[in-house]
Parts: structure tokens; C-alpha cells; sequence
């Protein structure tokens, strides 16, 4: 079963020096674009299980093709005469889903035609029990023992990923990105020594390599460190896998799909290429900043003259909330006399319509004399979890922006985390800024 409290993550070298491993495999869509590509993944799952180890794969839908499976569900109502595009969510999990259910079954026969004994799995058959959400539901339990037990007697799992059952004992889905999720979660219930996440790059960076090309690959990065790099903009990880497994003490390992299999050592004692990530008390040596992260397309809305009030901040929020309107930095700036404030903050640049209307139309409960908004912001992240015992690291950063003739627009701080919310025509320069002033293009 999927542990219900924090497993103890065991703080030992990296790889678990071991005759055999228990490892799950995570690839995702560009990984398996097309039957040339699923055969170098059975390459890649071939390694490991004649290395010795017992080994469960969680796989996505081929490239693209989730995007066409939703189209087809959003077209349907149209093409049956209906103006709105309504659709039953149960209906639609029933078709998105299918798109890991065939690359589960293509994988699972190539390994085979490779000698591999396999079997395909799809998420009511483990099964994954899910909450009752459709199109995004969240993992509430897994049932490993099937799957522990096809391991150990050499058969390798291949389990379609994004998808489990619900109370209503029909397929659900949690939501784009899932996968990483159900990997995650499949590590936890089967007790995996590690979970191996295969994409597009080789680990975790510093930064953007392609905007700054001295960024380095992280040997290993915290769970913390990757929780935040996820939510403010890299992509490497969806942020709820990387929840869940902090919370489940699963140490992802992320490496690239497209490193030739032949020449990757898989033997007990061997450290392939790629970023840990895991417990802050496996990492010896913690750097004061670990990584400079971005997020594009921020919008800046101002309430200039708020009357300072109890229940003020829920008039605002409130309504944005019931929207859907995800807030992120909030700065206020309260008058001298206390009668008033400004009230700033930020939301997606595509919500940025939608939260002004919300805020017009609760013009005379908030009490703002004025709503002033500008699309294209940036917010550039500082983040390392040596911050917590180091002074000055939020100096170094306004600094070093002012040097360069970077103009700060709002700031928030956290434990582990610096935002700052810049134009976006300065963003590239702050990202390189502060990735040389932090020394983090050094080896």
C-alpha cells in the first residue's frame, strides 16, 4: 500500500550499494514518440533488469497525443450540434487515458521480442485508487503487492501512467503531467530504492542552459530546492510528484532518455549521469544558492487608496479565488496616517482580463480608488536551502540587479526563496546577473 506518513529516507552514498535495486522507470512523451524511440526505451528498461535489478515502469502517451485526444473529446459536442462544449468528465478520463494504455502495451512487446519477460498494466488493475475528481484527480492509495511480487520473479512492469480508478470504479485521470505523479507513486508503494525519471535533458541546472550557457548540472538538489525550481517555472519535474515525494521519502533520480543504453554502466556501485534528488541530509556540501529559476507571462495588478479595514484582503482575494485566478506575489504598502493602502500582486498574464473584471465588479465592497495593471512581468527566483543559516544573500541579489540597471518591481522571501518580479525585457540579464554573482557558473 501507498504509505500513509513519511517513509525514512536512509542517508546513505548514492546509488544504494546493493546487489539488486528495486527501481522505477519513468518515461515521458518525447521519450516515446514513435516505435523507434519505444524500442531505445526497452533498451534503457533491458539495462537495468540484466543488471540484476527488479524494475516497474510508469510510461506517458506518446508525444502529442493527449493534446489530440482532448481536442477529439472538445470537438464532439460541436460536431453533435451542441453551441457549448460540454462533455461528461468521466468520459473524457475514459478516452485521454487510452494514450498510455497504448504505449504501455507497445513497450511491453518490444521488451519482450528483446527477451524481456513483461506484462502491461494499466491503473485499475494495480490498482491506483484515486479521489472522485475527474480529469484531475489525486492519488489516495496504491496497491503494490501484485506488482512486488511479478518482480520477484524477474518479470519487469509496465504501467500506464496518469491514470487510476475512482470510488465510482470508473478510469480517472490526475491531471496533465500525472505521470510523474503515478511514478512517484508506484516508488512508494512498492518500496523502491530510487525512482529514475527519463526526459528530454540530463538533470537538473543551475539555470536555463540556453539562457545562460555556463549553467551546471546538480549532482543532487534538495527535495525543498526542486519543490520550488518546479512551481516558478522549471520544467524538468511536475510539482505534485515532487510533493508527494517528500512526503514519501522517494529519492527521483532524473536522467536523459536519448544517452546511448549501450554505454551507461547500470551495475551496483555505479553513478550515471543525471541530478538526485532527495533528503537535505544526503547532501554533504550545501551550496548557499543553489539555482536561479523564472517565471514568464506574470501581470502586475495595483489597488491604489484601498481603504485599510479588517476584511479588506478577503474582498479582494476572495473573488479572485472563486474565479480561479491564481495570486502569487502580494505587497502591500499602508499610508501614513493608516487610513489607506496599496494593495499589489501578481497573476498569470492570461488571467489578467479575467482578475480586472472580478476586481470592477467588486469595486464598491474592496473601496480602491483606482486599478492600474501591466501585462509581461517576470519574476526571477533565487533559491538555495543554505539561505536559512547565511546573511546577505537578498543584498547580493538587489545589488548586483542594480548594477546591471534592473528595476525591482515587487519582492517576496521565504525560507529558501528570494522573488523578484522584474520587466520582461531585463529578464535574461537578471538570470545571468545573479547566476554570476551567486558563483554558480564556476565548477
Amino acid at each position: 500500500m501507498l504509505p500513509t506518513s513519511r517513509s525514512p529516507v536512509l542517508a546513505v552514498p548514492f546509488p544504494v550499494k546493493q546487489s539488486m535495486s528495486r527501481l522505477v522507470m519513468k518515461f515521458g512523451g518525447t521519450s516515446v514518440a514513435n516505435l523507434d524511440l519505444i524500442r531505445n526505451v526497452a533498451a534503457h528498461v533491458k539495462r537495468e533488469a540484466d543488471a540484476g535489478h527488479q524494475v516497474a515502469v510508469a510510461v506517458s502517451a506518446m508525444a502529442g497525443k493527449t493534446n489530440e485526444l482532448v481536442d477529439w473529446v472538445q470537438t464532439m459536442p460541436q460536431i453533435a450540434g451542441q453551441n457549448a462544449p460540454f462533455f461528461d468528465a468521466r468520459e473524457y478520463d475514459t478516452v485521454v487515458a487510452s494514450g498510455e494504455q497504448v504505449t504501455a502495451g507497445l513497450l511491453a512487446i518490444a521488451l519482450q521480442s528483446m527477451g524481456v519477460e513483461a506484462r502491461s498494466w494499466l491503473g485499475w488493475q494495480i490498482p491506483v485508487r484515486t479521489n472522485g475528481i475527474h480529469g484531475s484527480a489525486r492519488i489516495e492509495e496504491i496497491d503494490g503487492s501484485e506488482i512486488i511480487n511479478r518482480m520477484g520473479r524477474g518479470q519487469v512492469a509496465v504501467v500506464a501512467g496518469f491514470q487510476g480508478v475512482g470510488p465510482d470504479n470508473r478510469i480517472a485521470t490526475l491531471g496533465r503531467g500525472g505521470s510523474d505523479t503515478s511514478a512517484v507513486g508506484l516508488a512508494a508503494a512498492i518500496k523502491a530504492d530510487r525512482c529514475d525519471i527519463y526526459t528530454d535533458v540530463d538533470g537538473v541546472y543551475t539555470t536555463d542552459p540556453r539562457i545562460e550557457p555556463k549553467a551546471r548540472r546538480l549532482s543532487r538538489i534538495s527535495f525543498e530546492e526542486m519543490l520550488e525550481m518546479a512551481s516558478l517555472g522549471a520544467k524538468v519535474l511536475q510539482v505534485r510528484s515532487v510533493e508527494l515525494a517528500k512526503v514519501h521519502g522517494v529519492r527521483i533520480f532524473v536522467r536523459s532518455s536519448f544517452d546511448d543504453p549501450q554505454l551507461i554502466d547500470s551495475s551496483p556501485g555505479s553513478t550515471p549521469p543525471g541530478t538526485l534528488i532527495c533528503d537535505e541530509d544526503e547532501i554533504v556540501e550545501q551550496q548557499v544558492v543553489t539555482g536561479i529559476a523564472y517565471a514568464k507571462d506574470e501581470a502586475q495588478i495595483s489597488l491604489r487608496r484601498v481603504s485599510d479595514k479588517p476584511g479588506v484582503a478577503a474582498a479582494v482575494f476572495g473573488p479572485l479565488a472563486e474565479a480561479n485566478v491564481n495570486v502569487d506575489m502580494i505587497v502591500q504598502n499602508v499610508s501614513e496616517d493608516g487610513s489607506v493602502t496599496d494593495m499589489t500582486f501578481t497573476v498569470p498574464d492570461g488571467d489578467l482580463e479575467k482578475a480586472a473584471s472580478v476586481l470592477e465588479q467588486a469595486r464598491d465592497e474592496i473601496g480602491f480608488e483606482v486599478l492600474q495593471s501591466d501585462p509581461g512581468m517576470v519574476k526571477v527566483s533565487v533559491i538555495g536551502v543554505g539561505m536559512r543559516s547565511h546573511a546577505g544573500v537578498a543584498s547580493t541579489a538587489f545589488k548586483s540587479l542594480s548594477e546591471h540597471g534592473v528595476n525591482i518591481r515587487a519582492i517576496t522571501t521565504s525560507e529558501i526563496k528570494i522573488s523578484i518580479l522584474i520587466d520582461a525585457a531585463y529578464a535574461e540579464l537578471a538570470v545571468r546577473a545573479l547566476h554570476s554573482v551567486y558563483g554558480l557558473d564556476k565548477e
